[in-house]
């Protein structure tokens, strides 16, 4: 039975492309840690409560500077193997620029997978257990929620929300009408806040008026099909949906026709990562290729591989947002960027060795 096995020289050059890869994400990782951490003290009650926010904010900022490590990782990789001469001695070998890239993008590829796969959901796991309306995408500055039943019709809109340790969405300022299938109004109820679970809207100290305008006042349960889970899908922004539920979430929103476009980008976006992880190891490959053995230019190509970096980042989320609008098909808008990087990488690398 055949079994893959790295040769020496692979293991070699992906220990050396790892190495530097987490060099670059700790020291980042560190500094971002450190700011989040100094800026979110004074509004959090204790310090395990600030390292718990910071480490949440970390998460959320990873997918954003994960490229530019993998590609900075890259450029010290090559920028150790240069100055110890240990490029040269694996050049002389008769290895090309292309055949050294191979470990490279498998440990790209491999970076991207985990990104993917598991930081992706443990993230997105940690950002929406303590939601609040900030972080909703919503309507005239609050949320609206509308049931269609057999007796008539339920709106609700309400001025806030966040989710409580049973998992329940707790509304702010909430008003319920109630009408029926004519849409004459049969009941308005208003209240400071209201709690939705599996078994419906709990309301205490609620304000109701009914058909003929008599007012009322006490606690009122109402009956609805509507759960805390259909109303975060419903609102939730497609970065807070974790990488597997996309899928069958798309599809739900699609069968009761809500634009999907934002979802399909976010779910292309993560699904083409590792080809994003690889994009940045042959940009990298190319702004190190060097004919200097020695005095090499690590902080002239460090500095414009920087700017490379933020240019690329623009135009990504150009991209991103020509897929958003219907511009370009969402998988066009997410793969296009990659491919023409790898292109442009290749093309350079295929020229400065043939030189």
């Amino acid at each position: 039975m055949y079994r893959f096995r790295p040769n020496v020289l692979t293991l070699f050059l992906m220990r050396r492309f790892f190495a530097s890869f987490l060099l670059v994400m700790l020291t980042v990782s560190g500094v971002i840690f450190a700011v989040t951490f100094v800026e979110r003290l004074s509004s959090n009650p204790d310090a395990l409560s600030t390292i718990m926010d910071a480490w949440v904010r970390l998460l959320e900022y990873i997918p954003m500077f994960l490229p530019l490590a993998v590609f900075m990782g890259t450029l010290v990789a090559f920028y150790n193997l240069t100055k110890s001469s240990e490029l040269v001695i694996i050049s002389g070998a008769g290895l090309s620029p292309f055949q050294i890239a191979r470990p490279f993008l498998i440990g790209a590829c491999i970076i991207g997978i985990i990104a993917t796969c598991l930081v992706n959901p443990y993230s997105v796991n940690l950002t929406t257990r303590k939601l609040t309306n900030h972080q909703l995408q919503l309507i005239d500055n609050a949320i609206w929620l509308r049931e269609s039943a057999d007796n008539g019709f339920l709106t609700v809109r309400a001025m806030g929300m966040n989710i409580s340790k049973e998992h329940n969405i707790i509304f702010r300022d909430i008003t319920v009408l109630s009408q029926n299938e004519k849409f004459k109004l049969k009941e308005r109820i208003s209240a400071k806040t209201a709690v939705l679970s599996e078994n419906g809207f709990d309301i205490e100290k609620a304000s109701i008026i009914n058909s003929d305008g008599i007012p009322t006042s006490g606690d009122r349960h109402i009956e609805t099909k509507l759960t805390p889970q259909t109303v975060l899908d419903r609102y939730l922004q497609p970065d807070q949906i974790s990488f597997w539920k996309l899928p069958n979430f798309i599809r739900k929103m699609n069968a009761i026709g809500v634009s999907t476009r934002g979802h399909l980008v976010q779910f292309w976006t993560l699904l083409f990562l590792p080809l994003n992880m690889m994009a940045m190891v042959m940009l990298g490959i190319a702004f190190s290729q060097t004919r200097q053995r020695r005095n090499y230019t690590f902080g002239t190509k460090f500095s414009l591989g920087i700017l490379t970096c933020f240019a690329l980042y623009f135009i990504v989320n150009l991209f991103n947002a020509l897929g958003n609008t219907g511009t370009l098909p969402p998988l066009v808008a997410i793969i296009s960027p990659q491919i023409i990087i790898i292109a442009a990488a290749c093309v350079f690398i295929t020229s400065f060795d043939t030189i």
